[in-house]
């Protein structure tokens, strides 16, 4: 599913404060041209639903300026909130082109009950939420299935023994550990197993 926004140019003067009064939400756009910014508004409902569907340093936005006529894809970099709030303040996205590669963080999604817990009664320790990694935009994966239902008591699985898709290559060390299961016996055990 692709996801839109339709941004205009941010008046020259305004005040993010006066802008947030009349419902549109400041934003800026890095990286459209070189090391050019770009400042921007949005309507701030349609922020609200974009940010509900988007993942920040990991969706791809298709961004639309109409006024410039321009629109590309856009990371979204990050997400201001307000203090105690909590809704949207300012967004900062990045224009990505077609043919670069990019480093983002991807979601680690672990499928399956690791034989460590059913057979010995262990528990699962994943000690990595999300894997750093580097592909064009166009195979940003949404989230890295990782089958861990072969994972025996006592045993870990190190980021060079995850399945990547066809170019999205790891930028974390392949020697870290991604998730270990924990020994069901013996409370020093598991200790343990966790430091190691």
């Amino acid at each position: 599913m692709e996801l839109t926004i339709e941004c205009k140019q941010r008046p020259t003067g305004s005040k993010p404060n006066g802008l947030r009064r009349e419902g549109l939400l400041p934003a800026v756009l890095y990286g459209h041209k070189g090391t050019e910014s770009l400042s921007l508004v949005m309507e701030a409902k349609a922020a609200e639903i974009l940010l509900r569907s988007a993942s920040i340093n990991n969706t791809l936005v298709q961004v639309k300026v109409p006024e410039l006529s321009w629109q590309g894809q856009a990371l979204i970099r990050e997400v201001q909130t307000h203090p105690w709030r909590g809704y949207p303040y300012h967004v900062s996205f990045f224009a990505v082109a077609d043919h670069g590669s990019l480093e983002v963080d991807v979601p680690l999604n672990f499928i399956g009950t690791p034989k460590g817990v059913r057979e010995s009664g262990g528990s699962f320790d994943p000690s990595m939420a999300s894997l750093h990694v580097k592909c064009i935009a166009a195979q940003i994966p949404e989230s890295i299935d990782i089958d861990v239902s072969n994972l025996g008591s006592g045993e870990s699985l190190t980021v060079n023994q995850i399945a990547l898709p066809p170019g999205v290559e790891a930028q974390d060390d392949g020697d870290r550990v991604v998730a270990t299961v924990l020994s069901g016996k013996g409370g020093g055990t598991a200790e343990d197993e966790a430091a190691s």
